[in-house]
């Protein structure tokens, strides 16, 4: 960002922080939602997304995610050959799970 637009764009936050356009926004006090996972998200998907969590609705691919995490979890803990067996089936699962709901939103998103 230039240095002008910097300057002019502070400028800015200081005039309605002055008139008091900024107070008694939503959220005020809070820190920040960290959004750090949508850097490389194209603007459609990340403000699709942002609508989703301000509803609390969230895509399946998220909760298939946090499965396939949990059941490499599970296998880097197993501590026998049945219980890897049985990490590695889940992972399996889990993977295909994951990669279907990657597709049908990448389909569905054409």
């Amino acid at each position: 960002m230039s240095r002008s637009l910097r300057s002019l764009t502070e400028a800015q936050i200081r005039k309605a922080e002055a008139e008091g356009q900024l107070s008694g926004l939503e959220g005020e006090g809070r820190p920040l939602p960290d959004r750090s996972g949508e850097a490389f998200l194209d603007e459609g998907t990340r403000v699709a997304h942002r609508i989703m969590a301000e509803a609390g609705v969230r895509p399946q691919e998220f909760d298939l995610k946090e499965k396939l995490s949990a059941a490499r979890r599970a296998h880097a803990a197993a501590r026998t050959e049945d219980a890897r067996r049985e990490a590695m089936a889940a992972i399996a699962k889990a993977e295909m799970a994951y990669a279907m709901a990657v597709e049908a939103r990448r389909r569905f998103m054409r």
